[in-house]
């Protein structure tokens, strides 16, 4: 919890947007299946094979969200 977090908060110091996080965490999400790119695939995978989601991806965005309630 504390480094999605820390990685939503980072994203925001950055000046990143909301799209742009969903491109890094992944690509495809924001381009579709057929994007050729993957940032974190084998983070992906491990948390899918894991936890049966990508969990990281889940947790970034939902602290993203708390931030924009600030």
């Amino acid at each position: 919890m504390l480094r999605a977090e820390l990685d939503a908060y980072y994203a925001r110091l950055y000046g990143l947007t909301e799209e742009e996080l969903r491109y890094i965490l992944d690509p495809q999400d924001v381009y579709g299946e057929d994007f050729p790119g993957e940032t974190f695939r084998v983070l992906k995978e491990k948390e899918i094979r894991a936890y049966g989601e990508y969990r990281t991806k889940r947790l970034v965005l939902e602290a993203w969200e708390r931030l924009e309630e600030w």
